[in-house]
């Protein structure tokens, strides 16, 4: 339980939610020391940016020759993938899109996905998640009652991702991640979710059926093999240009027929009920108030628009009712045993086995090596 005085950072709308935030003497949390600090080294909406993303597409296109593909990317239809899928295409890369389908796609979010590909004609390959084993580590998470509900969901998508980019020998995958609108990501909101351990863990635990085709990827593949022996590079573009997502979706909507969620990560149904109801309700935590202090540390927005959005409900209230009938009935149990499930005394995924103590070890170990 957070035991501090509730206090909100002057600068952005950080606030004690984050039991882990700490504020200096004009009340600024830590983020955004860390922002001014990082700021120059790891962002670049600029024309340096533009250089470095110059840079980057001649060594994809240069490690690209002789193969079908100079690139990859995970496609889940949200908006940072799918502007990021289209500047890749602007920028003449040949592009292989992989969608994971974990069974939780709006159907909005697969005309988008079609409506892309087909715009940019980048060749699409979907891999279809086993929906009886992610139900069942669904489930698994839900009765595990820890913060990150996301992690199957993520996990899938990132292991089938590389896993794919391996198998068919492409060195580069291009990631939606920003800086501009993802700076803020409180480590005490949520776990690693590519810690195979901490989710085989909880399968094994509350889990009914063996995991026979799940995408899992280990700690040594993803930590050594991928990156050090396969030598799999990640490009984050969306760091080297100006970022606003506002800007980004009516881009897309004009450029592609793309059409709005709504809401960031709205593209799945689960994500959508995950991070506007089961993370507010049980935990007191809105994901929206680390987003929108990223927002405004990279001035897209004010502190002051970010209040007036912040204050808004995290969910409809009017459409709630409809959510969970939604959730249940593709888990296959009653909104009642939902409910149930959500009322369980909330854990930590310390509370269950995972590999966090060797992340610390591999983190020191690349920390000691840049020295």
């Amino acid at each position: 339980m957070n035991k501090k005085a509730y206090q909100i950072c002057t600068r952005t709308i950080m606030d004690t939610s984050d039991p882990e935030i700490t504020f200096n003497e004009n009340g600024e949390s830590n983020y955004c020391e860390d922002f001014d600090k990082l700021k120059n080294k790891i962002w670049f909406p600029n024309q340096e940016g533009g250089r470095k993303i110059e840079e980057i597409v001649s060594k994809i296109k240069n490690d690209g020759k002789g193969k079908e593909y100079d690139c990859i990317i995970g496609l889940s239809g949200g908006i940072d993938s799918s502007f990021l899928a289209y500047k890749a295409s602007k920028l003449g890369l040949r592009i292989l899109a992989v969608h994971v389908d974990g069974g939780w796609n709006s159907e909005l979010a697969v005309q988008n996905i079609e409506q892309i590909v087909k715009v940019c004609k980048i060749d699409l390959h979907t891999h279809v998640v086993d929906w009886q084993e992610m139900r069942d580590l669904q489930i698994a998470y839900l009765k595990s009652a820890i913060a990150n509900q996301d992690v199957p969901q993520d996990h899938a998508f990132f292991a089938a991702l590389y896993g794919f980019a391996i198998k068919n020998n492409i060195n580069w995958v291009l990631h939606g991640s920003n800086i501009a609108t993802e700076f803020i990501l409180p480590t005490s909101w949520g776990y690693h979710a590519m810690d195979s351990k901490s989710l085989l863990s909880i399968h094994k635990q509350f889990g009914s059926i063996k995991l026979k085709s799940f995408p899992i990827v280990n700690f040594f593949d993803y930590h050594f093999y991928f990156p050090f022996i396969k030598k799999m590079k990640v490009a984050r573009l969306l760091n080297y240009m100006y970022y606003d997502r506002e800007l980004a979706i009516n881009t897309l909507i004009k450029e592609v027929g793309f059409k709005d969620y709504g809401g960031k990560h709205s593209e799945s149904r689960f994500t959508k009920f995950f991070q506007g109801y089961y993370l507010p309700v049980k935990f007191g935590i809105d994901k929206r108030r680390a987003h929108l202090s990223s927002m405004i540390l990279s001035g897209i927005i004010s502190r002051e628009e970010a209040l007036v959005e912040i204050n808004k409900s995290p969910y409809n209230p009017d459409t709630i009712s409809e959510d969970f009938d939604y959730i249940s009935k593709k888990l296959e149990i009653t909104s009642n045993d939902l409910k149930k499930l959500l009322e369980l005394p909330n854990k930590s995924y310390k509370d269950y086995p995972n590999n966090e103590w060797l992340v610390k070890v591999k983190s020191r170990i690349r920390k000691s090596l840049k020295k």
